[in-house]
C-alpha cells in the first residue's frame, strides 16, 4: 500500500534515525566540524518518541569519557549528569542471606570511580537542546518506519511521519502519509533491535561471519526513598538469588538525586527454562532481606523495560552500508560487564560524524563509510570490547559465580597483555531463541502474588510508564504465521511470549471449560523493549514501529 503513495521529499546532508546518545552526539559533531571548518551541513534527527527521552530507558551509571570528548564544558552547559557515584557495592544474594564481596580485587573497570548515576533520557534531552541550538533541526513524534533506495540498491533516506493508517492496513479519515528524509548520508541510532537496523543488516549481510548478537532484558523500577534508606552516590550490583546459576543476570540499584533510587534486573535472553518469568523474577527479588530495607517506606514512580545488546567484540556486525551506518546500540557497542554502552553511543556518533563530514567535503555520498569503520576498529570502544570479549561466552558456560570469576581473570590478563587471551575469542553459539528449552523438561514456576508494597502486577507496571498507542492502527507486533503460537510454540515450549514480555502484552486464553486456547496480542501495553522480537523459539513475532508519538513516555529513565 505505501509503495504507491507519493511523498513530499525533504533534502538533508546527514539524516538521523533515533534521538539517542549515539545519534544526538553525531549531530552535534557534524555541527561543530562545519563550524570549525566555516561551512555549511544539514543534519535532520527523527524520533519515534513523543518527546526526546520518551524511550531511553537505562540504568545508568554514566562514563563521562565520552562527553569528556564530544563536549568538554557539559558541566557548564547543564548536561544533568547528575550524582558522582561515591561507593561500589558487589552482593551475592541467596534465599534469605547475603555475601558482601565488595572487598574483592575487583578490576578497575568494574568500579565506577568517577562515573555519574543519572537518568539517560534526561541527559538526552539536554543534548537535544544543545544540537538544536547549534542548528540540527529535531522532529520528535516521528517514526521512521522504512528505508528508501536509489535507483543502485543503496540507501536513499527514510519514511517518517506516516499516521492514520486504519486497522485493516488502508488510509483512514485522518490519514497522512508522511515524507521522505533524502540525505547524503543515513546514520541508524534506534537503539537495540531497531525494525530499520534489522531490515539494513539482514539486506546489506552486515552480520556474515559474525557470531550471533547476545541480548539480555533489563527492567527497571525509580523510587523515591527516605532520608533514612538514601545514600546518595551509591551503586550495588548483585548476583545470584532469584535466578539459579544456570540462569544468566543479576541486579543494579543506584541512587542519585532527590532521594531517587533506580532499581533493576536484568536477565540474560539465553536462558534456557521457558517458564521462567523476568518480570516476575524482577518482583521477587524486590522482597529480599537485603533489598527490601532500602525500599521501606519508599514510592515507586516508574517503570519500563528495555533489551540490552550483550554479543559484544565477537557480535558486531559491519558497521557500514552503502549510504549509510549503525550507530551505538543499534551495532551493540555495549560493554556487558560494566553495564555501559551510552559512552561508547557517544563515540561512535561522533566517529561517524568525522567520516561523513570529510566525506561530503570530498563531495561523496550514498557509499560506504568504510573510514568509520576502520576508526573504531583503533578507539577506546573496540579496545574496551575486545578486553572482556570472553567474560559472557564462559558466563553462559559455566554459569553465574565460576564464569563471572572466570571472566573477570580473563579480562584482567587481556588488560595486562594487550588483548590476549588463553581462550582466543570464544563464540556465543546458539542464538538467544534457540536456546529456549522444551516445557516438558523444566517444572512450572510458581511466583508469589504481587503485595502491592514491594512486588507488583504487570499492569499496574505498565500504567507507571504512561505507554500509549492509538488503538484503531494496525498492531506493529505481527505474526509470521498465526498458527504457531497454538500449534508450535504452546505445546513445545508453554507459549514463552506470556511469560519473557514484560508489559502483559501476550496471553493465552481458553474458553469456560478450558479449552480452545487462543492467542491475544494487547500491544496497546507495549513498552518497546524487544524481548519478543528477540527471544520467541519460533522467531515469528516481529516487531515494527508503531506511529510517532506512541508507546511509553517515561519521565526521569
Amino acid at each position: 500500500m505505501t509503495e504507491a503513495i507519493e511523498r513530499e521529499a525533504m533534502e538533508y546532508d546527514v539524516v538521523i534515525v533515533g534521538a539517542g546518545p549515539s545519534g544526538l552526539s553525531a549531530a552535534i559533531r557534524l555541527k561543530q566540524l562545519a563550524e570549525a571548518a566555516g561551512t555549511e551541513i544539514t543534519v535532520a534527527v527523527l524520533e519515534k518518541g513523543s518527546e526526546v527521552g520518551a524511550h531511553i530507558l537505562s540504568g545508568a551509571v554514566i562514563d563521562p569519557i565520552g562527553l569528556n570528548e564530544l563536549l568538554p564544558n557539559w558541566k557548564e552547559l547543564g548536561v544533568p549528569l547528575e550524582t558522582k557515584v561515591s561507593r561500589d557495592k558487589f552482593v551475592i544474594l541467596g534465599p534469605q542471606g547475603d555475601l558482601d564481596v565488595s572487598f574483592l580485587p575487583f578490576p578497575k573497570w568494574m568500579l565506577n570511580h568517577g562515573n555519574y548515576i543519572a537518568s539517560l533520557g534526561n541527559v538526552c534531552r539536554s543534548l537535544a537542546a544543545h544540537a538544536e541550538g547549534l542548528g540540527v533541526e529535531i522532529y520528535p513524534g516521528m517514526a521512521a518506519s522504512e528505508v528508501v533506495y536509489n535507483e543502485d540498491g543503496s540507501v536513499k533516506g527514510v519514511v517518517a511521519g506516516v499516521f492514520g493508517i486504519a486497522k485493516d492496513g488502508q488510509p483512514g479519515p485522518d490519514f497522512q502519509p508522511g515524507i521522505e528524509l533524502h540525505a547524503k548520508y543515513t546514520f541508524i541510532g534506534e537503539g537495540v533491535r531497531g525494525s530499520l537496523a534489522k531490515q539494513l543488516q539482514s539486506k546489506f549481510g552486515l552480520t556474515a561471519g559474525r557470531d550471533p548478537q547476545k541480548f539480555g532484558i533489563g527492567i527497571k523500577e525509580l523510587w523515591q526513598v527516605p532520608d533514612e534508606n538514601f545514600e546518595a552516590g551509591l551503586t550495588q550490583h548483585t548476583f545470584g538469588w532469584p535466578l539459579k546459576n544456570d540462569t544468566g543476570g543479576g541486579s543494579f540499584m543506584y541512587h542519585f538525586g532527590d532521594n531517587y533510587v533506580a532499581i533493576g534486573f536484568v536477565v540474560h535472553l539465553n536462558y534456557k527454562n521457558p517458564w521462567l518469568s523476568p518480570f516476575d523474577e524482577f518482583q521477587r527479588f524486590k522482597t529480599h532481606p537485603a533489598i527490601r530495607g532500602y525500599l521501606e517506606g519508599g514510592k515507586r514512580i516508574s517503570y519500563g523495560a528495555r533489551a540490552i545488546t550483550e554479543g559484544g567484540h565477537q557480535s558486531l556486525p559491519q558497521l557500514y552500508f552503502p549510504g549509510g551506518v549503525l550507530l551505538g546500540c543499534s551495532a551493540g557497542m555495549v560493554n556487558l560487564p560494566r553495564i555501559k554502552g551510552s559512552h561508547n553511543a557517544v563515540k561512535s556518533g561522533m566517529l561517524a560524524a568525522e567520516a561523513a563530514f570529510a566525506a561530503i567535503g570530498a563531495g561523496r555520498s550514498g557509499d560506504e563509510l568504510t573510514a568509520y569503520e576502520e576508526t573504531y576498529k583503533t578507539s577506546w570502544i573496540a579496545k574496551e570490547l575486545r578486553m572482556v570479549r570472553n567474560l559472557k561466552p564462559l558466563w553462559s558456560r559455566f554459569g553465574t559465580i565460576p564464569g563471572l570469576f572466570l571472566g573477570g581473570i580473563d579480562a584482567i590478563m587481556a588488560s595486562m597483555l594487550g588483548g590476549w587471551s588463553p581462550w582466543g575469542t570464544l563464540k556465543h553459539g546458539k542464538s538467544d531463541a534457540e536456546s529456549t528449552g522444551l516445557a516438558k523438561d523444566y517444572d512450572p514456576i510458581v511466583y508469589p502474588k504481587p503485595d502491592g508494597e514491594f512486588s507488583f502486577d504487570k499492569l499496574s507496571s505498565v500504567f507507571l510508564s504512561a505507554t500509549n498507542h492509538d488503538e484503531n492502527q494496525p498492531a506493529h507486533l505481527t505474526l509470521t504465521d498465526a498458527s504457531v503460537p497454538i500449534q508450535v510454540n504452546l505445546p513445545r515450549h508453554g507459549e514463552p511470549a506470556r511469560l519473557y514480555c514484560p508489559a502483559g502484552v501476550y496471553e493465552v486464553l481458553y474458553d469456560a471449560e478450558g479449552k480452545n486456547p487462543k492467542f491475544q496480542i494487547n500491544f496497546q501495553n507495549c513498552v518497546h523493549c524487544k524481548t519478543c522480537d528477540i527471544k520467541d523459539p519460533s522467531q515469528n513475532i516481529v516487531w515494527t514501529t508503531p506511529q510517532g508519538g506512541d508507546g511509553p513516555n517515561y519521565p526521569n529513565m
